[in-house]
């Protein structure tokens, strides 16, 4: 049975990501009609020396609207300057919460461990609820650490490995598409399927986030987290039901199939970017933003391309490919279809690949097809039929609040699937550490290095 939460405890509520994504989410799902029946205490924690007055402006303005229980919840609210690490200040915020809490790590990994380490020593109320940002963990290993220490302070389901990715309904409509339509399941296999891209290419740069970024790089920030996690609501087998064993089973099973399609020298690419411009702005070479760390070859573009090696995938190339400053943002996947067995003489035109395409950011379905052109009916020509999809009620950070509110981990990351991600992409990252593979560089607001594809 869920737990219903009475207290949300933010640690690192004084951060960026709880004033750009947490509150403003969690403001989104008071509001709506999926808020859940009782408003809990929100309870802030920082190194930030905050008193509750200027806390609850902050609260009031990142949430946006000034309403019902969003006001109730400002209200409420209340901050403590906190170290997350001292355990007898951890013991003073867990005895300021109401019933159960759900405490949020909006915390760098390595802060969040040692957060973990300090609630080892304290008795934690019945039912609490560990909420945890990505990556979990900085590898294979410390993922694997991790994923121990947490479950001796609460059981497996009780820990929401947060993948926002997850909330988010463009990324959702995946299951729509292809569980609810006859025309396309049937041909998901390699079959009929040969090649699958899922791409992440945005026009933003680093925008002031060296602290983060340049220790991770595009394949830890994109593709070890996100990128896997869409791949696997791509390619898992039909499920009966949606509910949060099924649906997390049959992702790790996609998961436990992966592999990279050859060594990281074939299976991997990465590149920088350098000085440049991107809609009349211009962007400074990532070697030049403020605390970036030159030595470090923190990579701006990363791709891999990787192979399901199971009954349904296997010989299936699946390329996903992430990275900053990019002339053409694009956010899809592509899952292209092998040629018919045989065009009939007299059908003219070279034939393309048919194609669907999953757009996020906007949401929309395209398919690519082969149809009779103008004029001659012999003669073929690609036809595109698109159609937007819609947007769920809530932002991304509002549907995993909800799921935490609601003690349901349907869009939580498991603990073995975090280390599955971890085990796939870290033949690349040793490669890389050692510069087996060449780090190239592209202009910003290019479409990447010259002569990549």
């Amino acid at each position: 049975m869920a737990t219903r939460i009475d207290t949300l405890l933010v640690l690192g509520a004084d951060g960026d990501l709880a004033r750009r994504l947490l509150l403003p989410g969690l403001g989104a799902l008071l509001a709506s009609d999926w808020a859940p029946r009782r408003t809990p205490l929100l309870l802030g924690a920082g190194l930030s020396e905050l008193g509750d007055h200027a806390w609850r402006q902050r609260v009031e303005d990142a949430m946006g609207t000034k309403r019902g229980r969003v006001t109730e919840t400002t209200r409420r609210s209340r901050y403590r300057t906190c170290d997350v690490s001292s355990v007898e200040q951890l013991r003073s915020l867990l005895e300021e919460c109401d019933g159960t809490p759900a405490i949020y790590f909006a915390l760098p990994p390595a802060i969040t461990a040692r957060a973990c380490q300090a609630l080892r020593l304290l008795d934690l109320p019945e039912g609490t609820v560990l909420a945890m940002e990505k990556p979990f963990g900085t590898d294979l290993d410390g993922a694997r650490a991790l994923n121990e220490l947490v479950t001796t302070l609460v059981p497996e389901e009780q820990i929401f490995r947060i993948d926002h990715f997850l909330g988010r309904s463009d990324v959702l409509n995946i299951l729509g598409v292809r569980f609810a339509n006859r025309m396309i399941e049937p041909v998901w296999s390699n079959q009929h399927v040969e090649s699958i891209e899922i791409r992440y290419d945005e026009s933003l740069g680093l925008e002031g986030r060296a602290g983060y970024y340049d220790r991770a790089g595009a394949l830890v920030d994109m593709i070890q987290s996100h990128l896997l996690q869409v791949m696997a609501l791509l390619m898992m087998d039909p499920i009966t039901r949606v509910a949060e064993r099924e649906f997390r089973d049959a992702k790790a099973a996609v998961l436990r199939a992966t592999r990279l399609k050859g060594p990281p020298r074939t299976a991997s690419r990465r590149a920088r970017y350098t000085g440049g411009s991107i809609g009349g702005r211009k962007l400074p070479a990532y070697t030049r933003e403020p605390g970036v760390d030159v030595g470090r070859h923190t990579e701006t573009l990363a791709e891999v391309t990787l192979e399901v090696d199971s009954w349904r995938w296997a010989g299936v190339p699946v390329t996903l490919r992430s990275g900053k400053a990019l002339g053409r943002p694009r956010k899809d996947a592509v899952v292209t279809l092998k040629p018919p067995p045989h065009l009939p003489d007299g059908l003219r035109g070279h034939a393309t690949r048919d194609a669907i395409t999953i757009g996020f950011k906007p949401a929309r379905l395209a398919l690519h097809l082969d149809v009779s052109g103008p004029g001659d009916p012999f003669d073929l020509e690609s036809a595109e039929p698109a159609t937007d999809l819609p947007d769920g009620d809530l932002p991304a950070y509002g549907e995993v609040l909800a799921g935490i509110l609601d003690g349901d981990p349907l869009l939580a990351v498991r603990g073995d699937n975090a280390e599955e991600c971890w085990r796939i992409v870290e033949p690349v990252l040793t490669a890389w550490r050692a510069d087996e593979v060449p780090l190239d560089t592209y202009p910003a607001g290019s479409d990447g290095p010259r002569g990549w594809r």
